[in-house]
């Protein structure tokens, strides 16, 4: 694990030292917006935050983390009554992200952008009554098919209010956004 995430580190610092000077790393991003995962069967309320670096020209990569929660009802057996559960779900990844300013010759107002997100949901279940009924659930084929990885594709654009600050739309997959942008 230690050598992997040496080996991950060494690589991004040389990819960022060959990396053409370009404006999109060194930003935070902070968005919400609404996400449909699959686990809920509707959308729901999400926030993101993210940070980009550069990493070679026109191309950054951003440690992403994401919240959404659902509440819904379930019925454990025939003879219970329906019982509330909360899920709340994490999504952490990287997002990997390349503009396409230079090839649509866009005005330093507009960034805009193809991105893909890898990554992991952490996902946690609560029960109203206090009885953990998941494993049920699990073999109830509910959540048969639902995996805690995850892939997402993105399609965004930014327009910049100065140089400093902007505003973002990020259409995706699993969940889309609107928020702020900030350079660092």
């Amino acid at each position: 694990m230690k050598k992997s995430i040496i080996l991950i580190s060494i690589t991004l610092w040389i990819f960022n030292t060959y990396a053409q000077n370009n404006s999109f790393g060194k930003t935070l991003n902070i968005g919400l917006g609404t996400g449909f995962y699959g686990y809920s069967g509707y959308t729901s309320p999400v926030f993101n935050i993210n940070y980009e670096f550069d990493v070679a020209k026109n191309f950054t990569l951003a440690p992403s983390v994401s919240f959404y929660t659902f509440s819904k009802f379930y019925s454990p057996g025939k003879q219970l009554a329906f019982v509330r559960y909360r899920q709340t779900i994490v999504p952490i990844g990287v997002k990997g992200t390349y503009y396409l300013d230079e090839a649509l010759n866009l005005n330093n107002k507009w960034d805009v952008y193809l991105a893909g997100t890898l990554g992991f949901n952490v996902i946690s279940t609560r029960w109203d009554n206090g009885i953990n009924y998941s494993d049920k659930i699990y073999r109830d084929n509910i959540f048969r098919y639902r995996s805690p990885l995850f892939l997402d594709i993105h399609f965004g654009a930014e327009y910049h209010l100065n140089p400093k600050t902007g505003l973002y739309i990020d259409l995706s997959s699993s969940f889309s956004t609107f928020g702020l942008s900030l350079k660092i």
